[in-house]
C-alpha cells in the first residue's frame, strides 16, 4: 500500500480548488529585485505564488507559468512526503536565461491552505479555472512579451486545457500522462498490487456513470474514499492525447527514461497527437527530473533530497524552446 500511496498521491491527498474568477483584491508585493510575492483571490479563497523576475533592463521577457503536479505538491515541488525543490530549481535556472516564471501553491497546499475547502466539492475543472485565473493576472502585463504554459505530471493535463483557453504562445509538458487518469492509475497499481486491479476497475466504472461508491474496502479508503470520488470522476473525463491534439501551438514534451510514475509510452502518445511537437527523452532521469536508477526504492529516495541537482540537460532544453 505504501507504493500505491506514492504513485497515486493525486487522489490520496487532493490539493485543488474551485474558482469563479478574480476579485479586485489581487496583490503584488516586491521584496527583492528578483522575486515577487503574488496573490489572487478566487471566489473568496486566497491563493499565493512566487513570480521570479530576471534582470532585463526594462525589456519585456517571456513568462512561463508552472502548474504543479498532483496531490499536495506546492510551488517548489515539495509535499508532506518529501522535498525535491524541482520547480524552485527550474525557476531559478530559467531566470538566469532571462525567463520569468510564476509558480504557485494550489488551494489546500502551502500558503494557499489558510482557508478550508471541502474535499467533496473539488473537481478537476477547478484546477483549470485556477490556472486561467493566474494567467489573467499577467495577460496584459507589459513586462512580458509572451506567456508559456508549463505543466508537470497532472499539471500537464491542466496546462493543455489552460493553454488552449488563454491562447498561450507555447506549451510544455513535463512528465505528463498520455492516457486518461483511470488508465494510468490502474497501470500503476497493476505493477505493485495486481490482485487489486479488478475490484478498483469496477469502482472506476461506477464512478464514470456518476455514482458515488460508499462500500469501499477499508484498505482502499486512502485513495478511494467517497469524498474524493467526485474529483476522480471529473478527472477521468479528460484524455490528454485528445486535449493536446486541440492545441495549434508549439509543444515541448519532456520525459525521463527512469520515471516510475509516467512512462515513455505516454510521452510518445502526446507527441503523436500534437500537431506541432518536440519530444525530448532524458536518459536516467525520473519523474521529478533528477538522475535516478530504475530501482523503485532508490528512485524514490531522490524525492526527499532537495539538494540533488536537476538533470543537466533539462534547463537548456526548456530555455531553448521558450526563447526560440
Amino acid at each position: 500500500m505504501k507504493h500505491i500511496l506514492i504513485a497515486c498521491i493525486a487522489i490520496a491527498l487532493l490539493a485543488c480548488n474551485s474558482t469563479q474568477g478574480l476579485t479586485g483584491n489581487n496583490k503584488l508585493k516586491r521584496p527583492t529585485d528578483e522575486s515577487v510575492d503574488v496573490q489572487i483571490v478566487s471566489d473568496t479563497i486566497d491563493l499565493f505564488g512566487t513570480l521570479a523576475l530576471p534582470r532585463s533592463n526594462g525589456k519585456a521577457v517571456p513568462l512561463a507559468i508552472m502548474i504543479a503536479g498532483s496531490g499536495p505538491t506546492d510551488r517548489n515541488c515539495n509535499n508532506p512526503m518529501g522535498e525535491s525543490n524541482t520547480y524552485k530549481m527550474i525557476a531559478e535556472g530559467l531566470m538566469e536565461s532571462g525567463i520569468a516564471t510564476l509558480r504557485y501553491d494550489k488551494r489546500m497546499v502551502g500558503e494557499s491552505a489558510k482557508q478550508t475547502v471541502d474535499e467533496k466539492d473539488v473537481r478537476f475543472d477547478h484546477m483549470i479555472d485556477d490556472a486561467v485565473n493566474w494567467v489573467n493576472l499577467f495577460q496584459d502585463d507589459k513586462r512580458f512579451n509572451k506567456i508559456i504554459i508549463m505543466g508537470h505530471s497532472e499539471g500537464s493535463l491542466v496546462g493543455m486545457v489552460t493553454a488552449r483557453l488563454i491562447k498561450a504562445e507555447k506549451f510544455i509538458s513535463l512528465a505528463g500522462a498520455g492516457r486518461s487518469a483511470d488508465v494510468i492509475i490502474l497501470d500503476q497499481i497493476g505493477k505493485q498490487m495486481p490482485f487489486a486491479v479488478p475490484n478498483i476497475k469496477k469502482i472506476f466504472d461506477r464512478l464514470k456513470t456518476g455514482e458515488i461508491v460508499e462500500d469501499i474496502d477499508p484498505s482502499l479508503n486512502t485513495i478511494l474514499r467517497p469524498s474524493v470520488q467526485p474529483y476522480m470522476a471529473s478527472w477521468f473525463k479528460f484524455d490528454p492525447a485528445k486535449e493536446i491534439e486541440k492545441l495549434d501551438i508549439p509543444c515541448l514534451i519532456v520525459q525521463g527514461s527512469t520515471d516510475i510514475q509516467v512512462g515513455i509510452k505516454d510521452a510518445q502518445l502526446l507527441d503523436a497527437a500534437a500537431s506541432q511537437s518536440t519530444l525530448k527523452i532524458l536518459e536516467g532521469t525520473n519523474h521529478i527530473f533528477k538522475d535516478a536508477p530504475t530501482d523503485f526504492n532508490e528512485n524514490i529516495k531522490t524525492y526527499t533530497d532537495p539538494t540533488l541537482a536537476l538533470n543537466t540537460e533539462l534547463l537548456d532544453i526548456l530555455s531553448s524552446f521558450i526563447l526560440n
